[in-house]
């Protein structure tokens, strides 16, 4: 185990699986760790891909080699998917091996793959790191700052990796794969989705402040979700009792990532700043325990038509959750107005209040925390309790 190596959550299955997750996540470290001995192939390497480039079949004669290799890991498949047919061959042999296949990107492996091993792998997810695997040293203003990734809490100069993750999602991702014509309009298309990070997307507004036509900003956004960048989250809309909001919501995967790509100024104000990456840190916190947890639960937000919202909503078999977040030192009984209107709708959901103050307190079925002990707090399979 290397120096910085911090035990993740992410438990692997016993079968075949593709680990999908954004660079930096450290997925190529959480292989190393849980399959010491394995074979590995990592197709970021020039001449490994070409190699396997220009003759696919050769993995066969490697893992007929190596019959001592249990696991097989090879890094970023997405670089090369028609290698997933040889995967899959081999798969059909029942060579007692185990696949374990990473990706950062799942764009090129649903439209160049046609079965993804036909449902022979499951999916896994790895996200940035959660409060609870750092532990004691989580700090949720670095967090604000920072964000979570792996490899910006690694370096030694966290703010610079930052600002080179874009150039490298632009550079490899984006335009050697040719996913767009103009990297410099999708540049601009990435500065302004900044300004849409926790809120409502609206895709005229998207376009009309990055000039750029409405039909690209929707094939923008879709690679954004393609690459793991970010994610939407649908309204709750399960017996609803009111009309509901009808458009979706949007977060960068990480919230030092959201605050890489925002410009800042003199007239840009902290406390907003802060407001919206403690939103996307509670964001990104939820949407890896909804794929950590064992059973499947979805994340979502409500919001009415007359403009009552809640941030957060996790459904699932474990129960039904309310979540409503405030970059503010002090509980106002306006803040708590949503989550008793959520309570009108769904008086058996756990509603949950998270602010900056230092009090956990208990105010008309909502249980008020601060928001560091809520993430501290939270992992998979559990909430906090009251």
């Amino acid at each position: 185990m290397t120096a910085w190596y911090i035990q993740r959550t992410l438990q692997p299955p016993k079968s075949h699986f593709f680990l999908l997750g954004p660079r930096g996540t450290g997925k190529t470290a959480w292989c190393n760790e849980q399959f010491k001995n394995a074979l590995r192939i990592d197709l970021l390497n020039p001449a490994i891909l070409r190699e396997y480039s220009s003759q696919p079949e050769r993995l066969i004669g490697l893992v007929e080699g190596n019959p001592g290799k249990k696991q097989i890991v090879i890094d970023e498949i997405q670089k090369l998917p028609e290698l997933l047919d040889v995967v899959h061959l081999l798969i059909e042999r029942k060579t007692a091996h185990q696949f374990v296949l990473t990706g950062s990107s799942a764009r090129k492996l649903r439209r160049q793959s046609t079965n993804l091993l036909g449902g022979r792998a499951v999916q896994k997810h790895l996200h940035p790191y959660m409060a609870f695997e750092i532990g004691s040293r989580f700090d949720l203003q670095k967090a604000l700052n920072l964000g979570l990734l792996p490899v910006v809490w690694a370096s030694a100069e966290p703010q610079e990796v930052l600002d080179a993750y874009n150039g490298l999602y632009l550079r490899e991702e984006v335009q050697m794969e040719g996913l767009v014509r103009n990297v410099g309009d999708f540049a601009r298309f990435l500065e302004t989705m900044s300004f849409a990070h926790a809120s409502v997307l609206n895709l005229a507004n998207i376009a009309r402040e990055s000039h750029i036509n409405r039909k690209t900003v929707e094939n923008y956004v879709q690679i954004l979700e393609d690459l793991l960048l970010g994610f939407r989250l649908e309204v709750f809309t399960k017996r609803a009792k009111r009309g509901l909001a009808a458009h979706p919501k949007f977060y960068f995967f990480d919230t030092g990532i959201f605050r890489a790509n925002r410009p800042r100024g003199p007239l840009d104000s902290p406390s907003e700043l802060n407001g919206l990456a403690l939103e996307g840190l509670v964001a990104q916190h939820l949407h890896a325990w909804c794929a950590y947890t064992s059973e499947s639960h979805q994340l979502h937000y409500w919001g009415t038509r007359t403009g009552v919202e809640v941030d957060f909503v996790v459904y699932g078999p474990s129960g039904l959750y309310a979540i409503e977040v405030k970059n503010s030192n002090r509980i106002r009984p306006e803040d708590l107005k949503a989550l008793a209107a959520f309570a009108e709708d769904y008086p058996q959901s756990r509603r949950y209040f998270l602010y900056r103050g230092q009090e956990r307190q208990f105010i008309n079925g909502i249980l008020c925390l601060p928001c560091a002990e809520f993430l501290a707090q939270l992992r998979p399979d559990r909430f906090p309790e009251v």
